[in-house]
């Protein structure tokens, strides 16, 4: 993604909105296939922005299109869960054959279970500890360093249960955790379609598709994509030195194919900066249930690098506009992109609402108080401009730091 750099457009200022808690959400437009993936970090960061405030409740992607569960998943978690449990009775019986039998149908059903474990890797790192102890006990030392490798990729702080584990089991995991082939490393790219979706690899959050997640240990993992209003996707995912790809084509629900076919509407009406009211934004804030809106457009600028954002604050009963900025983003380098979309959620708001101070106060003395507080006269982090100007003295370039226009 791409920093906030230039300012083209002015904010537009209206009086104070009426008091009491007010539903607001930010929507981000793609206007073209290689800016999908934008839209939902900015949404994330928008929302994030907007929870600082006081007077609004807010509503993520998530809220209005939901997150729908892969049923099929579901339903190959819970014939897992029962695999382990006849799996576990027959090794607990010593009756080792028929355990190896059924805990090898248990980790295939749990192959296409990945989208339904998003609390922790269970039952797939129960049956894979249990598949390591029948390879041992049948005398398939290779089999069961090779399940146990899998296993610490899972989890590496996976308990095993010294009751049911015979002592030289648990030696032999040791062995294995130790040894060469536990520091190796593998990388992946993640990929979907549409992009933007949020990646999660072992139920850790790690970025946008697509992304790159390089220095993962080498064996299985669970991979999980969210994507609001598309069904989750999961997979078991094998990681070797050799980088790897994953990429699917998420499923839309029929929510959110109705809410898409309104967005080219809504686009056109954010761009044309020149007209105050929009009859596509009011129709979109009732689908939605909201009364303030961030409504967007964003688009890559393939010449130079960079992305063009639109972002208009609106009054979503009537369609009102009641402020509009258009920036680039040139690179997110460090990290600065979140820094500096809330710090244009802040402008705007604080500018539509009159510049009145509704951040969440913090018992913290230094909250907000990053070092950089007179490099410009606005805060960021929703604190209203500094109304008092520096007297101006002999050097005329005293006091300007090129960020004025905040």
């Amino acid at each position: 993604m791409k920093a906030l750099a230039i300012l083209l457009l002015p904010t537009l200022a209206l009086a104070a909105p009426p008091s009491g808690p007010r539903r607001i959400g930010a929507v981000i437009v793609p206007m073209d296939p290689t800016a999908e993936a934008s839209g939902p970090k900015l949404e994330s960061y928008m929302s994030e922005a907007l929870g600082q405030f006081q007077d609004f409740t807010v509503r993520k992607s998530e809220d209005f299109f939901g997150l729908p569960a892969d049923d099929e998943a579901l339903v190959a978690l819970k014939r897992g869960q029962q695999g382990y449990q006849e799996s576990l009775a027959a090794f607990d019986k010593k009756e080792y054959e028929d355990a190896e039998r059924k805990v090898r149908a248990t980790l295939k059903e749990l192959q296409k279970a990945a989208a339904a474990m998003t609390a922790s890797c269970n039952p797939l790192c129960d049956a894979t500890a249990l598949y390591a102890a029948v390879m041992h006990q049948r005398g398939d030392a290779e089999e069961a360093k090779l399940a146990l490798l899998d296993l610490m990729a899972l989890n590496p702080t996976y308990e095993m249960d010294t009751k049911r584990y015979s002592r030289d089991f648990i030696s032999l995991r040791v062995q294995v955790a130790t040894g060469v082939n536990a520091a190796l490393r593998g990388g992946t790219t993640v990929k979907s379609r549409p992009a933007g979706a949020r990646v999660f690899i072992d139920n850790e959050f790690k970025g946008y598709t697509p992304v790159t997640v390089s220095t993962l240990p080498v064996g299985k993992h669970l991979l999980r994509l969210e994507r609001p209003g598309f069904r989750i996707y999961g997979q078991v995912l094998e990681v070797s030195p050799d980088e790897s790809e994953a990429s699917t084509a998420l499923q839309p629900t029929d929510d959110y194919k109705a809410f898409d076919a309104r967005l080219d509407n809504v686009a056109t009406e954010v761009m044309r900066a020149t007209s105050p009211n929009n009859p596509a934004v009011a129709a979109l804030g009732k689908a939605l249930g909201l009364e303030r809106g961030l409504v967007g457009t964003v688009r890559d600028i393939p010449d130079n690098s960079t992305t063009e954002l639109v972002l208009g604050l609106y009054d979503m009963g009537t369609g009102k506009r009641l402020g509009v900025k258009r920036v680039v983003l040139q690179g997110d380098e460090f990290g600065q992109l979140k820094s500096e979309v809330n710090r244009l959620v802040n402008h705007l708001l604080n500018n539509a609402d009159g510049g009145a101070e509704k951040r969440v106060k913090s018992s913290d003395p230094l909250e907000n108080a990053h070092g950089m507080d007179e490099w410009n006269g606005e805060d960021k982090g929703g604190k209203r401009r500094t109304q008092e100007k520096k007297a101006k003295k002999g050097d005329p370039l005293e006091g300007v730091n090129g960020t004025e226009d905040w």
